[in-house]
């Protein structure tokens, strides 16, 4: 892992261009290479974009390695690279959303989904706004040790364990109204999950973007990472009007079909390779 580390430092001397054909090559053999995680990404192509032909759904889980691949090349330059370096490789765009908020005095909770910029955008914001981050433990304690660190690198962040559960997470964002960066897009498994459709399947979806909200009184602002190029866009949207409501399935159903609007604008950059349709409601069969 150490060795993995020293190469992540020497990557983050290159120019962006640079690293992005490494990368290029890299996430092509790796398409070719790793056939379990091909095959999770096709299947989840199929289930939310039936329309697709065969070889379309290839031609973007293709791409989608390549991304996947450049991100984790480019984490040398998130943990690594000077501050100024990362504001200039991101455009953010309608933080004014989450500003007048915080200084009306009111909480933030910030959806923030799987896209493949969110890493080196989260560094770029978090030099401009403080966050609260939910952090899960990794199994090598080398790894755990630098991602806990990268994400402490501007000493703006509270990080609350998973396990602590959602009275830390709110006492952390009442501290200075600090936004809480928050990731439910994914299959947590059926504990404290609940049946939403996601581009018409049912998926396993935490309601705690409804929840939280409703629990701290706190705005719901979606943010969305995008890479432009060799740069990236991090763009706010207006804060949420009528959410959360009394209904947590409906609050959950908008959550998914404003991301499904934004993975139809840039669906090679969703993080399509994660087993999203892993959990099935009792008696349906499994996908993967």
């Amino acid at each position: 892992m150490k060795f993995v580390f020293a190469v992540l430092w020497l990557l983050r001397l290159l120019p962006m261009r640079a690293i992005g054909a490494i990368a290029w090559l890299l996430g092509t053999l790796a398409y070719w290479l790793a056939r379990e995680r091909r095959r999770v990404g096709l299947i989840n192509l199929r289930l939310c974009f039936p329309q697709m032909t065969r070889a379309e759904r290839k031609r973007l889980i293709r791409a989608n390695f390549r991304y996947m691949i450049r991100l984790a090349l480019e984490y040398g330059v998130a943990w690594w690279s000077s501050p100024e370096r990362l504001r200039r490789l991101v455009d953010i765009k309608g933080l004014e959303h989450v500003t007048a908020l915080r200084e009306k005095g009111e909480d933030v909770i910030l959806f923030y989904p799987h896209f493949v910029g969110f890493e080196m955008c989260c560094y770029a914001l978090n030099q401009y706004l403080p966050l609260v981050s939910v952090y899960s433990q990794q199994k090598n304690d080398v790894l755990d040790a630098q991602i806990y660190q990268g994400r402490q690198r501007f000493n703006n962040v509270y990080i609350v364990s998973r396990q602590e559960g959602l009275r830390s997470i709110i006492k952390a964002m009442r501290k200075d109204h600090t936004p809480f960066l928050y990731l439910p897009d994914q299959d947590f498994g059926p504990r404290d999950s609940i049946f939403v459709p996601f581009f018409g399947t049912d998926a396993a979806t935490i309601p705690g973007l409804s929840r939280i909200s409703k629990l701290a009184r706190a705005r719901v602002v979606p943010a969305i990472a995008r890479r432009i190029g060799d740069r990236f866009e991090l763009e706010f949207y207006p804060p949420w009007e009528d959410f959360p409501t009394d209904d947590t399935q409906a609050d959950t159903r908008r959550m998914n079909a404003f991301l499904e609007d934004r993975i139809r604008e840039i669906p090679d950059q969703y993080f399509w390779l994660h087993k999203r349709f892993k959990t099935r409601p009792a008696g349906q069969p499994r996908f993967y």
